[in-house]
């Protein structure tokens, strides 16, 4: 049995995290997938899900919001875990922040214990509608990479160990 850490990103910042969650369980030792949401195609060997999206201004990133109707249903008795990724602030660090409409559909489709919000990141570097969006955004202070990864492992090191916890029975 292994977890799956299942992520939607646009310019890969959420992949980041997830990639950070997905080192963290393995280094409890849970053998983890790292997939982005829209490649997987099968949850039925997963004994647990960590699912994260991007959150913009029109809400949680589109591969996610498919992820979670796709599979509706199919965790009954898993434990599955959200999060996102997005304030161009210390808002995340700050405080807890609800999940929006999108997240909350998917934490009822996939029975998830919990969600949690993360700081995002902006960069110039960023092409398309996001690169101009960072430009924008940056004249305005709210460019740059305002992740917390100490916050972020230690979470994912609190889901590892409910995720061991519940194989043992305790």
């Amino acid at each position: 049995m292994t977890a799956l850490v299942a992520y939607a990103t646009s310019g890969g910042s959420t992949a980041e995290i997830a990639g950070w969650i997905a080192e963290e369980l393995r280094t409890a030792g849970l053998d983890t997938r790292l997939l982005a949401a829209g490649e997987v195609d099968d949850v039925a060997g997963y004994e647990a899900l960590v699912l994260g999206a991007a959150m913009y201004a029109a809400g949680w990133h589109a591969d996610a919001r498919k992820f979670a109707k796709r599979f509706a249903g199919q965790f009954a008795g898993r434990p599955v875990w959200l999060f996102d990724s997005g304030p161009l602030d210390h808002t995340a660090d700050d405080t807890d922040l609800p999940p929006n409409h999108q997240a909350t559909v998917a934490m009822e489709l996939l029975q998830a214990r919990e969600h949690v919000t993360f700081g995002g990141r902006m960069t110039a570097e960023a092409h398309g509608w996001l690169g101009f969006l960072s430009r924008r955004m940056a004249k305005e202070g709210h460019a740059g990479d305002f992740r917390n990864p100490p916050r972020i492992r230690a979470w994912a090191r609190g889901v590892a160990a409910e995720i061991l916890a519940a194989r043992q029975g305790t």
